[in-house]
């Protein structure tokens, strides 16, 4: 048997949601807003929890953060956030072009690449149409892909998608 390792996202803002989370069996803990809005907090997260078990979502519209369940766009730029957070200890991050998400036209490749050189795993939300996608995020040696849509639609079978990201990274 596979133990399947979920993370869990959206509206965890402080450390007493985030610790629940993680004692409930979540993997990871996905902070999004609070890692926006307030630069102590991810410091102050791992403090409290092993960074192996946090990742900050880094909502992009427009190459400005969103927040608060992408109602409001932040003044801060999506690198500068991936920046701080990186920089304070964090691993991995989630990022999402949120004009892309659900849209099936494809991943905001630029974009994740521009989050990898700081060093973190990036994990690339939003638009993935098919197996090309899946594998252009693995060649371009971004840490992973969260697929959506195109699963629920069958554009993508999930034999497809694990297929499509075994692959050598491009230098």
């Amino acid at each position: 048997a596979t133990k399947v390792q979920l993370q869990l996202g959206g509206g965890l803002r402080s450390p007493h949601l985030i610790r629940e989370a993680l004692d409930l069996g979540f993997a990871r803990a996905v902070i999004g807003t609070a890692a926006a809005v307030d630069p102590g907090f991810v410091p102050e997260m791992l403090g409290l929890v092993d960074a192996a078990h946090l990742a900050v979502g880094i909502d992009s519209r427009d190459g400005l953060v969103a927040v608060r369940g992408w109602t409001e766009t932040s003044t801060t730029r999506a690198e500068d956030l991936a920046r701080r957070v990186v920089q304070a200890g964090i691993e991995t991050l989630v990022y999402t072009d949120i004009a892309r998400d659900g849209m099936l036209s494809g991943p905001d490749l630029a974009g994740a690449v521009s989050m990898n050189i700081f060093g973190a795993q990036v994990i690339v939300s939003g638009g993935v149409a098919g197996s090309g996608d899946v594998r252009a995020i693995c060649r371009a040696g971004l840490g992973g892909v969260i697929v959506g849509r195109a699963l629920y639609e069958g554009q993508l079978t999930l034999s497809e998608a694990l297929r499509a990201a075994v692959c050598s990274p491009s230098l």
